[in-house]
């Protein structure tokens, strides 16, 4: 039996790109409200959303994910020495 991923582990990408997509909002308005060019706050909009979204997946990529509370935690991987590293 294959374990099903709960609702919110669906919906986390979803949740990311949303967050992405206000962040964006806001960076395309404050500039629109600036310059009053609506190229330059379009441009400014989607450059703000891809560096958002990629900020945010790797910040998704280097959280850990959270324990089982009956699971064990893995023992540390021990280096041996190498004989001939010097």
């Amino acid at each position: 039996m294959s374990k099903q991923p709960s609702r919110s582990d669906r919906l986390r990408p979803v949740e990311l790109i949303v967050l992405a997509a206000v962040m964006a909002v806001f960076a395309g308005l404050v500039v629109l409200m600036t310059t009053r060019d609506i190229a330059f706050a379009g441009i400014s909009f989607g450059i703000a959303f891809i560096a958002v979204l990629v900020v945010l997946a790797m910040l998704a990529l280097a959280v850990r994910p959270q324990r089982a509370p009956g699971e064990e935690q893995a023992p540390p991987q021990q280096r041996r020495p190498d004989s001939d590293a010097h």
